[in-house]
């Protein structure tokens, strides 16, 4: 029965090619955005809408790479809460990769995300850190790879075994190489710890951010390839960084962060980069709170295209630094999204 009513719905919604709703109350389509999801089947440059009424989801998403001109679009920013408990440690231990590793998983091109909160509260739920078993490649010492990214290990681990930090990776979002062309409007990611939002595509991401909010601890907002996040706030609570960028793929690659504030606990940084990067910050604001370190490299790495940090026309509440002072000729027109993205992406006309 249960089958027949599942097909009676996906038949429906395909001969009245309306938008699919869903509802915690039962009088949506579904009740489960996940569900939702599994029942849409895309076409070729058309998005499709799921729209989802006010309610707190406590469900993990998977956007697996056939849901392509998928939008997930929340009846209010606030009201509509996507919350999963779900430290990355634990996930690798028992699985070989990061696809299930955050509250929504995409491996799929051109989504859109609107007026969603999106939670990882494993931080704000464990006690403290905690060791467990750990017999895969996540327990050992491993090399990450180009798109595959090994996890680090803290000090004092045995082979075999895995220290998860309560405040470790907790990824609100990941996306997956190959997903690309995703947006983000008027969107809030949190988690209690850190890589809270995670595009990682090196070779060919591209990822919008508009109005949004981004919590969380180290290197919280961690995009790789090409991004431009505009008018967004920042929250830390680490002192190593807030943002950072891996754009090792090409030397052309950077993040553009346009008209963003930057706030967080007493004496957090602002950014640091491990390997290639080119980041610029235009119209950006940042709390008196902020430590006096400019965006710096972590670790070794020998880079070819050197330390390539530019900022325009930035301040903080308090007092400016002087590491932050203009160093580039661009301006905003010349970083726009046609700028940072080409003919290769143009913006989703969703209206």
């Amino acid at each position: 029965m249960k089958y027949i009513l599942t097909l009676l719905i996906l038949l429906s919604l395909e001969l009245k090619g309306q938008t699919i709703v869903v509802a915690k109350d039962g009088t949506g389509d579904f009740t489960s955005i996940q569900k939702a999801i599994e029942s849409y089947k895309p076409e070729a440059n058309k998005y499709k809408t799921i729209l989802i009424k006010n309610g707190t989801y406590n469900e993990k998403l998977y956007i697996d790479v056939a849901r392509h001109h998928l939008r997930l679009k929340g009846e209010t920013r606030e009201g509509v809460i996507i919350e999963f408990t779900q430290a990355r440690d634990i996930w690798r231990c028992e699985n070989p990769n990061d696809y299930g590793a955050a509250t929504i998983n995409v491996m799929a091109s051109d989504v859109v995300f609107e007026n969603l909160t999106v939670i990882n509260d494993y931080g704000f739920k464990a006690k403290g850190d905690t060791s467990i078993v750990c017999l895969n490649e996540a327990g050992k010492v491993n090399l990450s790879t180009v798109q595959n990214y090994a996890l680090p290990r803290e000090q004092g681990e045995k082979e075999g075994e895995k220290i998860v930090r309560k405040d470790g990776h907790q990824f609100a979002l990941r996306s997956m190489p190959g997903a690309t062309r995703l947006s983000f409007i008027s969107c809030t990611f949190r988690s209690g710890g850190g890589d809270t939002v995670s595009p990682w595509d090196v070779d060919g991401g591209m990822y919008y951010f508009k109005n949004c909010e981004i919590e969380g601890h180290v290197d919280l907002y961690c995009p790789r390839g090409n991004a431009l996040i505009e008018d967004s706030k920042f929250i830390c609570h680490n002192m190593s960084a807030a943002i950072w960028h891996d754009g090792s793929s090409k030397e052309s690659d950077k993040t553009v962060l346009v008209n963003c504030t930057f706030e967080g606990d007493e004496g957090f940084k602002l950014g640091r980069y491990h390997r290639e990067a080119q980041m610029f910050l235009l119209d950006c604001k940042f709390s008196k709170k902020m430590a006096d370190a400019e965006i710096y490299q972590s670790g070794d790495r020998k880079l070819q295209w050197g330390h390539r940090i530019y900022y325009k026309n930035c301040h903080r509440d308090g007092g400016d630094f002087a590491w932050f002072g203009n160093n580039t000729h661009l301006k905003k027109k010349d970083l726009s999204f046609k700028k940072v993205f080409g003919n290769n992406w143009s913006k989703p006309n969703l209206d």
